[in-house]
């Protein structure tokens, strides 16, 4: 009985096809990247350069310990309460703004709060200041900035859909397509400087 060879199979255009398929899969597929934290990092100050005197109510100090617990003002907080604490002190309006090229900002006419002495005096000079120690999980850390990021995006659109009945996050999306309205970005100038966010790290704590 005569043996039957084997036939040979090309595998020549199976690898054709796989190679083409490779090629659709990293075409069409989309990949989830990390955006982060927007922050802009200061410039290295002169060396003849005098610090401003802060008034103490005009600084919000939010402090991470090494076990992760998080002290507002000294006081023991949830992270859950971390926004509307932020919200409450910058928002507070309780005097006068910045001089802006010798001329005073005046009291914040747009603030609901509750103009506190005691409080900040004006959502242009509300620092919140932020101190973590070096044993404190990035995680916290993370966790501490989105609370304050949202406190001021909450500010912004608030006052934004006050004044042109939009989001500020609608109007920034807006300006960010199209850069050459004057518009738009008169109006995201202001409601930025409206509610500037002055969010300053001290140096991370050893103990």
């Amino acid at each position: 009985m005569a043996r039957r060879e084997t036939p040979e199979i090309n595998a020549g255009s199976m690898a054709d096809i796989a190679f083409l398929l490779l090629i659709f899969f990293l075409v069409t597929t989309t990949m989830d990247v990390d955006s982060g934290i927007s922050k802009k990092l200061s410039e290295k100050p002169p060396k003849d350069y005098v610090p401003p005197v802060i008034k103490e109510r005009n600084i919000f100090e939010v402090n991470i310990n090494r076990n992760n617990e998080l002290l507002v003002e000294n006081e023991p907080m949830k992270i859950e309460e971390l926004k509307e604490a932020a919200i409450k002190f910058i928002d507070n309006g309780g005097g006068e703004g910045k001089v802006v090229d010798g001329v005073s900002t005046g009291p914040c006419d747009y603030c609901k709060g509750e103009r506190s002495p005691a409080s900040s005096d004006h959502p242009n000079k509300a620092v919140i200041s932020v101190q973590s120690d070096r044993g404190t999980e990035y995680g916290m850390y993370i966790q501490v900035q989105n609370e304050l990021l949202r406190a001021y995006t909450e500010l912004r659109n608030r006052l934004a859909l006050e004044k042109y009945n939009v989001s500020y996050n609608e109007l920034e999306k807006a300006y960010k397509k199209d850069k050459n309205n004057e518009e738009l970005k008169k109006k995201v100038e202001f409601i930025k400087t409206s509610y500037p966010q002055i969010v300053s790290d001290a140096e991370p704590t050893a103990n």
